[in-house]
């Protein structure tokens, strides 16, 4: 991680769960890390805690919603001006909400589901993208990294019917990660992008899914040990650390327990 020290990394969605843990783990190991999310004030909570502790880096929040592009051209504008532009870009932003295929109200997928988490789980991962991108091109930056913070859900169909619609969407982020790659090989730059795929996480994701039902959410991570946040942090520093030559395409990454 050396090599750094110094540059400065974006993180969206960082102002809880796996977020969180992977910019608290960047400003541990001494990057400038722009953190962003509609909850700014948890991000300053964090920034405070990086500052006690002593880490080398910086943790800066940002007031961003991600379901509006003008919020993300800002944001990307702010810190062109504030810190020249972006070396890393973690799109780690999700969304979910309880809508099964067979009993789900068009009105709810239109409203809820095709435009708030599309949105924030494809739209903004793909805009962010765009822009770490040109900001990385701008400044003749080869060694960037773009890394999606996917999930299993990327790879297969859980016998689950409140998570078929958000299985959609991170379907597509597995899509939107290779097209990436090979556009970047194309470009014939050494900007490297990663999808990261974890299984089960104690994070609040599912708490806000069943939030009609919060015993539903705390029965499903008391059924097994799960995978915890800073454990997808551990996996996008090894993914930093990764030699030059090396692409990493994709970590699929469950707890031991998890059947599916």
């Amino acid at each position: 991680m050396d090599r750094w020290k110094g540059r400065v990394a974006l993180v969206t969605g960082a102002s809880v769960g796996i977020g969180a843990a992977i910019a608290k783990s960047l400003v541990q190991h001494g990057m400038k890390v722009v953190g962003c999310a509609r909850n700014v004030e948890q991000i300053q909570k964090l920034a405070a805690e990086c500052v006690s502790s002593g880490f080398s880096g910086t943790l800066i929040p940002y007031k961003c919603d991600l379901s509006v592009e003008d919020d993300m051209i800002s944001m990307f504008s702010w810190i062109k001006v504030q810190h020249q532009g972006i070396d890393v870009c973690i799109n780690n932003a999700g969304l979910a909400l309880p809508e099964p295929l067979l009993s789900g109200k068009t009105g709810g997928w239109r409203n809820m589901i095709c435009l708030q988490i599309f949105q924030v789980n494809v739209f903004a991962l793909s805009v962010c993208s765009r822009e770490a991108y040109q900001s990385m091109k701008d400044r003749k930056v080869d060694d960037g990294h773009i890394i999606n913070i996917n999930g299993m859900c990327g790879h297969r169909v859980l016998h689950n019917a409140d998570l078929h619609f958000y299985t959609a969407t991170k379907y597509a982020v597995t899509a939107l990660t290779e097209g990436l790659r090979q556009e970047l090989r194309e470009a014939k730059t050494h900007i490297r992008v990663t999808s990261i795929s974890p299984g089960l996480v104690e994070t609040e994701l599912t708490y806000r899914l069943f939030s009609q039902n919060p015993e539903k959410a705390a029965a499903t991570y008391k059924s097994i040990e799960c995978l915890q946040a800073a454990d997808i942090a551990n996996a996008v520093l090894y993914v930093l650390s990764a030699p030059p030559h090396v692409q990493i395409g994709d970590i699929q990454m469950r707890p031991v327990e998890q059947l599916t």
